[in-house]
Order: structure tokens, then sequence, then C-alpha cells
């Protein structure tokens, strides 16, 4: 496995931990192989699950014998990490931070694991260090205080990138825009500019081209790229916000392929698909498109198609597939009588997690539809379905509020 993950990373998206957010290269895709092709008709065998992971929309991290996930104590003024046996029986759970007290107040960072320690941040803004071995606390920065952090309506909801000795976190506002700080102290190693803008909802992502590394992230109104090393502001790309009332909602961590990044938001905003020069110096745009508006379900490249859901209204949504050279679309459908959601890949074949009904799809690709081979109802937890799928070792993990679910799908 971890030779896997290596010659992954020496591709287009490198060198970060791959124990984290959205797979090893945070493009939804699990190197996983050998799974079932279909599901019978009540889903894939459960193998267990756990009604006490606290509330939250982050998803589970698997690294070795044990799971660790992020969620909110009973009391609901604190968010907790936990970590889990590979049967569900928890080992610990510890408090580390302070949750956004405004609307939707659920934790929502997925734990990046760099060796033995874990990493996370806080819907306040709190970026902290701990031992995975026993949770304890290693360090720990109040980043939306130190930083000046200015949100939206959320307040932090930012899985952190690990690489480096660094990690990253974006409070954007009038100080900077994001920031690295030493994995092993909390102590700042660089600070970019200030580009004055609302922080958006994107985990960054590190990407090389043409030899040379950067850190994709965006703002309200900005995506930008960063030079990993001094902190320095390459490039910004602001040709898609500021139309409409909600136009300043980004949550979804782009997609990069030699030299061109894709990144969609809801709203009727749309996805973008922009070009890096050689250099990565610049970015301009190559083609936009209406039919896929992600709202916050993340989107996979699959054999040159996007895939993804968009956003018709907070409540539904059509699946959508979208061509990656020129952005045509290839189709657009409804799910039954379900809606928009989240959607991951492993061994080609892709599960798609409505947010709505709780319903989750095994989906073959196509250039034709929406082609759901098999799917069942997630019926345990509560809140909206918002919790990102994740694949590991045969098993399908998926978390529905204080409920964590494992399936057998090898």
């Amino acid at each position: 496995m971890v030779l896997l993950f290596a010659c992954l990373l020496i591709g287009n998206v490198v060198a970060q931990t791959p124990y984290g957010w959205r797979g090893p290269t945070r493009d939804g895709i699990y190197p996983e192989n050998g799974l079932l092709k279909s599901w019978s008709a009540s889903g894939p065998e459960q193998l267990w699950e756990t009604l006490d992971v606290g509330k939250g929309y982050s998803s589970p991290v698997i690294v070795g014998d044990r799971l660790y996930i992020t969620g909110m104590n009973e009391a609901e003024n604190g968010e907790i990490f936990s970590a889990y046996t590979l049967d569900g029986k928890k080992i610990y759970s510890v408090e580390y931070g302070k949750p956004w007290t405004d609307s939707y107040p659920e934790t929502r960072t997925t734990p990046a694991i760099d060796g033995d320690k874990a990493y996370v941040i806080s819907g306040s803004g709190e970026i902290v260090c701990l031992n995975i071995a026993d949770g304890s606390i290693v360090w720990k920065v109040d980043g939306g205080t130190t930083f000046g952090r200015k949100t939206g309506n959320w307040g932090t909801s930012e899985c952190p990138l690990v690489f480096d000795n660094k990690v990253i976190y974006t409070p954007s506002g009038d100080q900077t825009t994001m920031v690295a700080l030493n994995t092993q102290n909390g102590q700042v190693v660089w600070k970019t500019d200030p580009l004055g803008d609302t922080g958006a909802y994107v985990s960054p992502l590190l990407i090389r081209h043409n030899g040379k590394q950067q850190i994709v992230g965006s703002t309200a109104s900005n995506v930008f790229g960063v030079n990993p090393e001094s902190g320095k502001i390459e490039w910004q790309f602001s040709e898609w916000g500021g139309n409409g009332p909600w136009a300043n909602i980004a949550p979804n961590t782009p997609l990069y392929k030699d030299g061109k990044i894709f990144f969609s938001h809801g709203y009727d905003i749309g996805g973008y698909m922009i070009q890096l020069n050689n250099d990565l110096t610049s970015a301009s745009l190559l083609w936009k498109t209406d039919a896929l508006d992600t709202h916050h379900g993340g989107y996979v490249l699959m054999d040159g198609v996007i895939y993804g859901s968009n956003w018709l209204n907070n409540n539904s949504g059509n699946w959508v597939g979208i061509d990656w050279d020129s952005g045509a679309t290839k189709f657009e459908n409804p799910w039954d009588a379900n809606g928009k959601g989240s959607i991951v890949a492993a061994d080609g074949m892709m599960i798609a997690y409505d947010e709505r009904r709780g319903m989750v799809g095994l989906i073959k690709p196509s250039v034709e539809k929406f082609d759901v081979i098999s799917q069942f109802r997630i019926t345990k937890g509560e809140g909206p379905h918002w919790a990102h799928p994740v694949v590991v070792n045969g098993t399908l993990f998926i978390r529905h509020g204080n409920a964590l679910m494992a399936y057998k799908v090898k």
C-alpha cells in the first residue's frame, strides 16, 4: 500500500500526506482494486456501525489498523478527535477545539495524518496537532485570532494540507490569505500577502507542473497559486466571482491535470476550466459550463469526463458528465427521487451519496447517462448526508451525522 501511494504521488498531485481529505491525492480517487461491480438489493454486507462519533460532516481517515474521525462532543460545544479499531471499537476520544457557533456548527475538518501526528482545523479556525497514539495535543494555534480570519456564513471549513513539514491554513482577510505552520511546533513558516477577501470553504491542493510545485487555494472570490517554499502568491483568477448574492461561496477542492485546473461551485455560479502557463505564474480561462455547478459534494475525473452533481436549489440537483477538454455536457440526469450529493471513485467505478435521502449508489462511468448499477439507503444518523464516502482496504465507510457505517465491497 505504501509503495502504491508513492507511485501515485509522483504524478500531477504530489508530496502531501496520502492520509486525509478525499483520498491520497485529494481528487476523490481511491487506489483500490478487486471491488464488487454490483451490490445486492439491500446493499453490500454491513460489517459494523457506531453511533458515537459525534455530529459532523467530516470523513474518516484510515491508517494501519486504526480509523480516525472528528465530530462534536455531547454538549455540542467542542470538537472531538476519535480513534477506532477497524471493527468499530472506540479507542479514545479527546476534545481539541471550538466549533463554529452560528449556522451549521457541526464539525467539518477531515484529519490529515502524517507519521505519528494528526492535524485538524476547528470551525473557529484553530489549527491543532495531536499525537495519534493517545490523542494528546502536541500544539495548538488560534488561527482565527492570530491571523485575522475573515469568514463567510459558515466559519472555517477546511481540511489541512500537510507536506514537507508544513501544515497549510487559509484564514483570508486583511492580514494574510494563506499561512504555513511548522508541523512540529506550530510556528509560522510563511504568510502570503493578503487579498483582502472573505474566506471560502476550500481545502487546498498541492500540484506539480513542469517540475515545479504549487499550492492551489481559494478565497470567496479568488482562486490562486502559492509558492510552497516562499509563500508568494504567483497567480490569481477572479473572473468567476461576484456574480450575484451567492457568488462568494466556494466549497470544492479543484481538480488538476496537466496544467489545467477545474473548479465548480453551486448557486448557478457554474464550472470553470483554467489553464496555467508553463512556469505557474498566470492563469487564463479555457471554458465555462453552466451545467455543472457543484454545491459541496466534490467531483471526480475519469477517462476524460468530470462527474458530479449540480445545484438546482438547496434540496435538489441533477447528476452531470462534462468533457474535460471542451466543457461539453455529456449528460444531465436526475437520480430517481434523490438529489445532489457527493461522489468518489475506486477501481473503475464511482460511488455517489445523495445528501437528501441518504441513498448510496454504485455508478458505472458513462458518457451517455448517470448509470446506477446498484443502490441502498442509509437509515442511521441524523441531519444532511454531507460527509463524503471513503473506500479503503475493500471497505466502504459512510458517515451520517453521529453515525458511521462500514460495508464490505470486495
